[in-house]
């Protein structure tokens, strides 16, 4: 047991130690000639180094035979990479473990995971605020801190790159797929945040990548299950969708994700997405942003191509308009056989592929997988759940609190006073209640669920008007924050009834939900922007001021709770 704990230390300090060292800056970098590379690539056969622009799903929550089907993959394809998907830390390290020692190339292992390791692997392991949540923040040292903790957290499982931050600015509230995702809908917002984490990732030794490019976040359509169409003129995408690229990309941002978009002003041509577009990734994103880091697709298997591009088709494309990594695509030995069928009818130039692959490569001598070292699993699970890191994440929830209104309310709150706590959304205590409860002396609390009739609510308000202090919370119980609440009109009704001068209501939801229900004319509104613990106990420091709220809308809600507001 002691021998385990002091290799964990040890393997720990080593890890610390690799990252303290000053890394040469990615993009010259991977643009350099290197002996490494050379030796590498002319390893390769034809067919390989097109494998190496390819990154195929992984998951350990499918079963051993899915683990197994995807070795096969790696093994017949020689493919130059992962993106991990959900599962379990132990498991994901055993497996990643067991595919390098089997790749000709070392592997480029890849995650989406916007909000850490959580956001894929939600047991045993950490994760930080959404990204929204994270807009209200008033300090953005904080967002570098979470980046060099996620990496340590990438490093530590054997992973190299994290598909983050989302840089979307989100200006339509009725965004299905981006909302929570985004730092908010002020365009310097956005990069001062998304810079902070980038750094704070790439400085901690793993690459990051902006997305979603030209901008995903004024779409009311998810481009997993369809195209959107983006109608804006080029001016109004230069000037705000494109802006944060623009800006990061100046910052040295190591890689692009570009997303599946129809926009007629950049590419008329009928519903091509700009993530297949030459015009969007060579003209645009290379030639006019300058931009000469890595470029990759969002994933190939997502209606947002495959409707309109079936059969491999997207795949070439995706080629052709100059990308260097292509995620998931559908079936990536179909995929490799028609590049190489371009390549011979001279569709595609060999050069351009080669140029690419040597890319690739070099990131990952650029990662140090020249040097591979296979994962440990000795202590990992403690390695993942970092006392530092848990302070940290509640240091940034207790930033993100943002109250409105007023917080004169908050100030007179007497915990002796008898006070009636109502929370819709949920059926018993979590963590707020519990905590609350500890702290009243004549408390009581109620809890309305979402479906609730006008009967079953009529007879509680006389009973709940009664008490001298309500505290009415209302949780969106979903997995993820959504930007109008899942509950039915007489329940909106009753909140409207009960949100006046003696209340103060705490919303762990998304901001835009305070287009809901009407709660404005509340003393105060304490606004946690999501359901997670981390948020609750931060909202309820704030109620009992054991803390100030310092956070500010990220967006604009309406014209009352503008962008910028927060007492």
């Amino acid at each position: 047991m002691i021998k385990n704990i002091l290799f964990s230390i040890a393997l720990t300090i080593t890890v610390t130690a690799v990252m303290a060292q000053k890394r040469p800056e990615f993009v010259p970098f991977i643009n350099q000639q290197h002996q490494w590379v050379d030796s590498v690539f002319n390893n390769l056969t034809p067919k390989e180094r097109i494998g190496q622009l390819f990154l195929v799903r992984a998951h350990t929550n499918l079963g051993q035979g899915y683990i197994d089907s995807v070795a096969t993959v790696l093994k017949k394809e020689q493919l130059g990479g992962l993106v991990v998907f959900q599962g379990g830390p132990v498991r994901h390290l055993d497996m990643l473990n067991a595919y390098q020692k089997n790749a000709k190339v070392p592997l480029l292992v890849t995650v989406d995971g916007e909000w850490g390791l959580g956001m894929r692997l939600p047991d045993s392991t950490l994760s930080f605020p959404y990204q929204m949540t994270l807009g209200a923040l008033q300090d953005n040292r904080l967002l570098y801190d979470m980046g060099r903790e996620v990496a340590k957290d990438f490093l530590r499982l054997g992973m190299h790159f994290n598909f983050a931050p989302t840089v979307d600015v989100n200006n339509n509230p009725k965004n299905p797929v981006i909302g929570f995702r985004s730092f908010g809908d002020n365009k310097f917002n956005v990069v001062k945040k998304s810079k902070a984490y980038m750094d704070g990732m790439v400085d901690g030794g793993i690459l990051a990548s902006i997305k979603h490019f030209p901008g995903h976040g004024d779409t009311d359509v998810d481009s997993h299950y369809d195209l959107p169409v983006l109608n804006f003129s080029r001016e109004r995408l230069d000037s705000l969708e494109i802006f944060p690229f623009k800006e990061l990309i100046k910052d040295g941002a190591p890689s692009v994700m570009v997303g599946h978009m129809f926009i007629p002003a950049l590419d008329n041509t009928p519903n091509k997405p700009s993530s297949i577009s030459k015009n969007v990734v060579t003209e645009i994103l290379r030639k006019e942003l300058g931009f000469k880091g890595l470029t990759v697709t969002d994933a190939m298997d997502m209606k947002g191509v495959t409707k309109y591009f079936p059969n491999g088709e997207g795949d070439v494309l995706a080629i052709e308009a100059g990308h260097d990594l292509l995620e998931i695509s559908e079936n990536s030995a179909r995929a490799i056989d028609l590049v190489q069928k371009s390549i011979q009818s001279g569709r595609l130039n060999q050069a351009d592929i080669d140029s690419r692959v040597k890319r690739i490569l070099a990131a990952k001598y650029w990662l140090g997988l020249d040097k591979y070292k296979p994962a440990n699993r000795n202590g990992l699970i403690e390695d993942l759940n970092r006392p530092a890191t848990k302070s940290l994440i509640q240091r940034m929830a207790d930033g993100a609190i943002t109250v409105l209104n007023s917080d004169k309310a908050i100030f007179s709150f007497n915990k002796k006073q008898s006070t009636a706590v109502v929370s819709v959304g949920i059926t018993s205590a979590q963590d707020f209640e519990k905590g609350l409860a500890l702290q009243l002396t004549n408390g009581k609390n109620f809890y309305i669920p979402s479906d609730a009739t006008d009967e079953e609510l009529k007879a509680l308000i006389k009973e709940i008007k009664s008490y001298k202090q309500i505290v009415l919370v209302i949780h969106d119980d979903r997995s993820r924050p959504r930007p109008e609440l899942a509950i039915k009109e007489p329940v909106k009704k009753f909140i409207d009834e009960l949100a006046g001068r003696r209340t103060i209501t705490v919303m762990f939801s998304s901001p835009y939900a305070l287009n809901s229900v009407k709660v404005d004319r509340s003393s105060a509104i304490i606004l946690a922007y999501q359901n997670d613990d981390f948020m609750q106990r931060a909202a309820l420091k704030v109620l009992l001021r054991q803390i100030k709220a310092t956070g500010k809308l990220p967006v604009t809600v309406n014209k009352k709770y503008d962008f910028g507001k927060g007492i």
